[in-house]
């Protein structure tokens, strides 16, 4: 991507014992995950962004360079263009659910961009503008935050791990409202979270982070592939990939999506043709076969070329096999976990063409960002 494309993040420092040394790129639409297990740094890469904390470094929001320490230059954070969502909605208890909106608004002093009409219908908080912030849900207070982050026509989002306080009900109600934000929103959000679910349902592009450095940055479906990266060798491995609706089957209830490299069929009947879903197949529903199966109850079985073996650490039982989808393998990447065995028995070694059996296909998202 060029620079004046790019949100360019560069930061090092200590903090106290803990050394924080970053460097990433990443696009200026869409969601951008910082992920990483608690005390890799994720807050504190938010909070240098957002100009709250001061280490030695560079950030440059596309072409409008915000820090260069080789420059002397750092703007202050009231001089950021930041909407920045904590874990607790800070509302002030004193004020209506619209005035709390509307201080955003007055801080400002933009009257282009994001409007009251336009944040009330987006986040679905209408019914709550008379309220008091102390009648109000988790989830409820948590919409408000963002929606007075947004009225402060921030030029980049800011969200520190905002599902983190809430349970697991509100969760599911707060993240339709979060996909919305990256279905209608053009500016970057760089979102916090040690949780992999929420990622896979909302990131474009991911930055993972361990001990205060960046151990890889890219798109969200190439990291997850990747057999060098913690995540493709997780219990759990999956792949996340975006699909678009070819087809609805009204009597059996399946929609056909198309991928890179194929069509899978999904139970359900999942939106219009040409709406886009976001879908997660995971390694342990991934099986592979020499010849296209006659009489079977998978119906996705999608022709495949491997591209890489690898064993687990720690165990020989079973490999994570990469394939990529289509007759050349040109296609979207999977994952696929299976005993050596059943690996060195049919000889799956890399520029080996396959069928890949894919048993389960989930909807992860009721959307799948832009273009949907």
């Amino acid at each position: 991507m060029s620079a004046a494309a790019a949100l360019q993040a560069t930061f090092a420092g200590r903090l106290g014992s803990f050394a924080l040394a970053v460097d990433f790129a990443a696009p200026m639409q869409g969601v951008t995950a910082l992920f990483g297990p608690s005390g890799s740094g994720k807050t504190s890469v938010l909070r240098c962004m957002a100009g709250l904390l001061r280490l030695e470094g560079r950030l440059l929001l596309g072409e409008a360079c915000w820090q260069d320490s080789a420059r002397g230059l750092f703007r202050k954070p009231h001089r950021r263009p930041v909407g920045y969502v904590f874990q607790e909605a800070s509302l002030f208890p004193h004020l209506s659910v619209e005035r709390n909106l509307l201080y955003g608004a007055r801080r400002s002093g933009e009257s282009q961009g994001f409007a009251l009409p336009e944040i009330v219908e987006l986040l679905g908080i209408a019914p709550l503008l008379g309220r008091a912030p102390e009648a109000l849900s988790g989830g409820e207070r948590q919409r408000v935050a963002i929606g007075r982050a947004l009225l402060s026509q921030p030029r980049l989002l800011l969200m520190d791990e905002p599902l983190s306080a809430l349970d697991r009900e509100t969760k599911a109600e707060l993240l339709p409202y979060l996909e919305a934000l990256h279905a209608r929103l053009s500016i970057p959000i760089v979102y916090v979270s040690h949780d992999l679910a929420e990622v896979e349902r909302l990131a474009d592009t991911l930055v993972l982070l361990r001990a205060g450095r960046v151990l890889a940055a890219g798109p969200l479906a190439e990291l997850e592939a990747d057999p060098a990266l913690p995540l493709a060798r997780d219990p759990e491995a999956a792949v996340t990939l975006q699909g678009r609706v070819t087809a609805v089957d009204e009597g059996y209830a399946l929609t056909t999506l198309a991928v890179d490299g194929g069509r899978l069929l999904v139970p359900g009947r999942h939106g219009a043709a040409g709406s886009r879903r976001r879908l997660r197949i995971k390694a342990s529903d991934v099986s592979f076969a020499l010849s296209r199966a006659g009489d079977s109850t998978i119906l996705n079985c999608l022709p495949a070329r491997i591209l890489s073996v690898s064993r687990l650490d720690g165990g020989d039982a079973q490999v994570t096999i990469v394939a990529g989808l289509g007759r050349e393998g040109a296609g979207a990447r999977i994952l696929a976990r299976v005993t050596r065995r059943s690996q060195e028995a049919l000889a799956l070694g890399p520029g080996r063409d396959v069928f890949a059996q894919i048993k389960s296909v989930a909807l992860v998202a009721s959307a799948a960002g832009r273009g949907g």
